[in-house]
């Protein structure tokens, strides 16, 4: 494996021209935090800057989830405000979206629920196993998708 780098809930790997990134929180189901987050910018932006890279696959570690939406134990101790004021999801998903102009794919290999949902959804393509599972769980708590599931 050439080029392996390792983030604690973030793997990087560079196997030629194409750079994999695993969400690497299987206890959790692979569920975002704001470290996750931050590094999952940190990973795109070195995919979009390297040269000999020319497409990226971001996967979820694990048998069960490629990710099962925000983390929800994190999120509980946020005010309302300082969740939308804080940039939680809006500044990785403009980073990842906006800035990214190489073409990436999400491997969905369980489920993808919320804001791993529409993390696939941002994808250029999508490949999901028999196992993959999306939805929007959030609507059933009276919570609107948060990057775009309603669009």
């Amino acid at each position: 494996m050439e080029g392996l780098m390792s983030y604690e809930p973030l793997l990087t790997e560079q196997r030629g021209a194409v750079t994999l990134i695993t969400t690497n929180r299987p206890a959790v189901l692979n569920a975002l935090n704001g470290m996750v987050l931050k590094e999952l910018i940190q990973a795109f932006a070195a995919f979009e800057a390297d040269a000999s890279q020319g497409c990226a696959v971001i996967t979820g570690a694990g048998e069960k989830s490629f990710v099962a939406g925000a983390d929800i134990a994190e999120m509980s101790g946020m005010a309302a405000t300082d969740f939308y004021t804080s940039g939680y999801f809006n500044d990785w998903q403009r980073n990842l979206v906006a800035q990214t102009r190489k073409p990436w794919i999400a491997a969905v290999n369980g489920f993808a629920l919320g804001g791993g949902c529409e993390l696939a959804m941002m994808a250029d393509m999508i490949i999901a196993s028999e196992k993959a599972r999306f939805g929007q769980p959030e609507i059933k708590l009276g919570v609107a998708p948060g990057m775009g599931g309603s669009q």
